[in-house]
Order: structure tokens, then C-alpha cells, then sequence
């Protein structure tokens, strides 16, 4: 979602269809109130979250959303597909028209997704140079062993994209069954890292992002608003 930020009269003037002139008028005889307030600069700063009022109607009123969904096996990340069912097909009872996903997932990965109307709070938590933790569990068809662990700590160099993967975090937790750890998110990254071993990825499951860890009474498919403190943590960083 872009952030829809701009001039109150623009505004004013775009929604109600009347001239410059005439949203000035408004102005002066205080009949628009933004965020409780009588605005008077046709200057005045606003955005997509800003509750604005005229002559009594409301003109905008959108309220930040956050939730946090753990998306089953078969499930796109995505608004609108022809094949699959998608991740906002999911949020049953929430007014999803202005929901965007913070972080995909493959269609047969799973765990936690997070989806919100807030472009901002997104990019603070997605953009690649803010290097977030992102933790997946990962179930693989072939036997581990110490390889891999210094392997993903070194990088990996992909010539495709002529990019070198940042330093991850790998645990062995059981023969066929890893931890890693991510500050990055490149295209299929963990199951590209896991065929430099020919070793296919069999399940990929993210239990975290930062500091928001997926809710272990979620079962597939079932999502919550996130908390404040969940929220908040995105910008503690």
C-alpha cells in the first residue's frame, strides 16, 4: 500500500469535486475538522489515517490495522488468485480492502504472516537495510551436518543475481531438521541455500519476525490483531 499523503485541500477539494476557492471558504468558516481539529492551513499536512470531517460527513476514516495470520500449506501470498486460495480470502469478518502483507511466503510454506494497512510500520520492518530477524524451521529430505552450519554463516554468492547472502544463523536440531535465522529475504532464499547441498527442502515454516513470534494457538489458517507491544517492537530497533 503506498501511503496516501498530501494537502488538505487538495483533499477537500478532489473529494467534494468544488474549487480551491471554494474549499478556502470552508476553511476559513471552520467546517473541517482533521483529527478532532479545526483546520485552517490549506497546507496542512495529511494522510491515509487522518480522520477528516466536512460540514458534519465523514470524508476519511481509516484506523491502522495489524494482524498476524499463520497461513497453511497451499495458501498464496497475495489479494487475488485464479489458482489457490489467498491469505486475505482468509481474514473472515475484517475489512480488507486496504490490507497489504509484510513479507511473503511461498505458496507451500507456512507459518507466520503479517498483514496490515500501514505502509509505514511495514517498510520499518521489511526494508532489507533495517536487516530484521527472520526465523523459519526447516524440514529437509537429506541428513545435516556441520557443513551447512558454516556454510550459511559464511554466505553464499549467487551468480544469477550476482549478490552474496548475508551472514544466517543455522542450528542443527535433528538429522533432518534446522533453525536458520535470515536478516535478508531474497527470491526462494532458504530453499536456494539448501539445493547448494542438493539437499531439497521439504517444509519451510517461519515462527518469527523481529521481535513477533508466531501464536502458538493459531492453528492454520486462524489469525489476531496483533498487540500494541507487538506493534511497537517494529520501531524499538
Amino acid at each position: 500500500m503506498v501511503s496516501k499523503r498530501g494537502r488538505i485541500d487538495q483533499f477537500i477539494a478532489g473529494t467534494l469535486q468544488v474549487s480551491k476557492k471554494a474549499v478556502r471558504e470552508l476553511l476559513i468558516t471552520n467546517k473541517v475538522l482533521v483529527d478532532g481539529q479545526f483546520a485552517k492551513s490549506p497546507d496542512l499536512q495529511i494522510n491515509e489515517f487522518s480522520h477528516i470531517e466536512c460540514n458534519g460527513v465523514v470524508l476519511r476514516h481509516y484506523q491502522k490495522q495489524y494482524y498476524m495470520l499463520n497461513k497453511p500449506d497451499g495458501v498464496v501470498s497475495a489479494t487475488i488468485d485464479d489458482k489457490h486460495p489467498t491469505a486475505l480470502g482468509l481474514m473472515i469478518g475484517v475489512n480488507t480492502d486496504m490490507l497489504h502483507i509484510a513479507g511473503r511466503l511461498d505458496l507451500h510454506s507456512t507459518g507466520l504472516l503479517l498483514l496490515t494497512n500501514d505502509a509505514r510500520w511495514s517498510e520499518a520492518l521489511m526494508a532489507p537495510e533495517h536487516k530484521v530477524d527472520k526465523k523459519y524451521l526447516v524440514t529437509l529430505a537429506n541428513p545435516l551436518d556441520q557443513q551447512y552450519v558454516e556454510a550459511f554463516a559464511n554466505g553464499m554468492y549467487f551468480e544469477y543475481e550476482n549478490i552474496t547472502t548475508l551472514p544466517a544463523q543455522l542450528t542443527v536440531l535433528s538429522s533432518h531438521l534446522a533453525r536458520v535465522v535470515l536478516r535478508e529475504g531474497k527470491y526462494h532464499q532458504v530453499k536456494r541455500m539448501f539445493g547448494r547441498f542438493r539437499n531439497p527442502v521439504l517444509a519451510l515454516h517461519r515462527e518469527s519476525v523481529g521481535e513477533i513470534m508466531l501464536d502458538n494457538q493459531l492453528t492454520p489458517g486462524e489469525f489476531r490483531s496483533l498487540t500494541k507491544a507487538e506493534v511497537d517492537s517494529v520501531f524499538q530497533h
